[in-house]
């Protein structure tokens, strides 16, 4: 009598439907409130930073804030990886 395994079944998009994980939860609604707040705020105000003084429409001073910030927080997690990366590297050498 010969044992047999059976076959590894193929999970199909059909069987288990479409899943969202809580990050792109949250990633679709931040950017759908951030959108929201860029359409009702369009008027333009007086910017001041350091030596620079210049006029810019609010949608864009967001929007440009939003990505300065998403690149911040992009770049952190970067560093982050690459420290426990090396990290790692060196418990396995001792």
């Amino acid at each position: 009598m010969t044992m047999q395994t059976p076959e590894p079944s193929v999970a199909t998009e059909e069987g288990r439907g479409l899943r969202l994980s809580g990050g792109a939860i949250a990633t679709g609604t931040g950017i759908g409130a951030l959108a929201t707040f860029m359409a009702q705020n369009t008027d333009d105000v007086r910017v001041k930073f350091l030596v620079w003084d210049f006029t810019l429409a609010v949608w864009l001073l967001t929007l440009s804030s939003a990505l300065l910030g998403a690149l911040v927080w992009f770049g952190l997690g970067v560093l982050r990886r690459h420290r426990r990366r090396v990290a790692r590297r060196a418990a396995r050498r001792d």
